[in-house]
């Protein structure tokens, strides 16, 4: 593999400078948001490595996963909801390092900065419909490869984080009808010469983060022969964001993750762009806990009303100006 040498005069705000700033920003709000811990290996603590493996097994049974949510209720009497209701508090985990998902303005001061984004609209939504105060909730920062864990150790009550539904995360939590479509986008360099999920990925290093839907695909398509066989995937972060790092640093070559969080990253770092066109084509939805059914099915008839009044608002506002695109909720099937 070739030598590395850092990637010099990056501009915008996602710069290595102005991104340091924001790790450390990351860590003086861990002092009032909780951050759950990684696990040494990296894995998520109920099946890890097996996701890859998961995805091929389960793909003869499992079609269409974000078909598979129960239907919407407005009732309120089911004993996790009363749970909830009991605490006066909604625990959401989510992202606090996503440009437009769920981030912190690095701009805003330090002692006022919120949480805000696309994903953080949607969990205040579901605080005001369940609890009836929108800011009745507690973000509780999760890495990407904690998010499964931090469910079933009920360390929150769901995750609201870029969170995309398939099968074999259907035998772990439940889900919520999709409130976001995407696919899986190359990211790298404008001035690479990488053209997107193509033979252009020879001898080229790919970042991902542990425990994601980006790490599983490349896993199944190198042992399918569908990626070129030298690409080099063994380079995994805890967080999503980490990758760019690694990018601007000239570590690795390119990223894979979602179309729709490589736009904001984008947006951050103007010497990086999105490379070809998406080559998956995967759902966001709410990850709550197995059996939970009462709780899945308010939050369903929480997004069947967001979806008529508040997503497109939240969309112009957060992702339009980083996708450059219109778009609409996804359509909704339920088992």
């Amino acid at each position: 593999m070739r030598a590395r040498r850092v990637r010099a005069a990056l501009q915008g705000w996602g710069g290595v400078g102005a991104m340091a700033v924001v790790l450390a920003l990351t860590a003086v709000f861990a002092l009032v948001l909780p951050l759950s811990q990684s696990r040494e290996d990296g894995s998520t603590g109920t099946g890890g490595q097996g996701v890859a493996r998961g995805m091929q097994t389960k793909a003869e049974e499992c079609t269409n996963p974000q078909d598979q949510s129960l239907a919407p209720s407005g009732d309120q009497n089911g004993e996790t909801i009363q749970k909830i209701r009991e605490r006066g508090k909604l625990l959401v985990g989510v992202d606090q390092n996503s440009y437009r998902w769920g981030y912190r303005d690095p701009n805003s001061d330090l002692k006022t900065s919120e949480l805000e984004g696309f994903d953080i609209d949607l969990a205040h939504a579901i605080a005001g419909e369940i609890l009836g105060d929108r800011e009745a909730i507690v973000f509780r920062a999760i890495p990407t490869n904690e998010r499964i864990p931090a469910i079933q150790d009920g360390r929150v009550d769901m995750v609201v984080r870029t969170m995309t539904i398939n099968c074999d995360r259907l035998e772990q939590v439940a889900f919520s009808s999709p409130y976001f479509q995407t696919g899986q986008q190359v990211l790298a360099p404008r001035t690479s010469d990488i053209k997107g999920y193509d033979a252009s990925l020879a001898n080229k290093e790919i970042c991902t983060a542990k425990g994601s839907t980006a790490l599983a695909a490349l896993e199944v398509d190198k042992k399918a022969g569908k990626l070129v066989a030298s690409a080099d995937i063994k380079t995994t972060v805890p967080n999503q964001l980490d990758c760019l790092v690694r990018l601007q640093l000239g570590e690795v070559d390119a990223v894979v993750t979602d179309g729709a969080l490589a736009a904001s990253q984008a947006a951050q770092d103007p010497t990086v762009e999105l490379k070809g066109e998406p080559f998956t084509t995967e759902f966001y939805g709410v990850a709550m806990k197995l059996g939970a059914d009462d709780l899945v099915r308010r939050v369903n008839q929480v997004l069947v009303d967001y979806r008529k009044d508040g997503w497109q608002q939240s969309y112009d506002k957060w992702l339009k100006p980083t996708i450059k695109k219109s778009a609409v909720p996804p359509p909704v099937k339920y088992k």
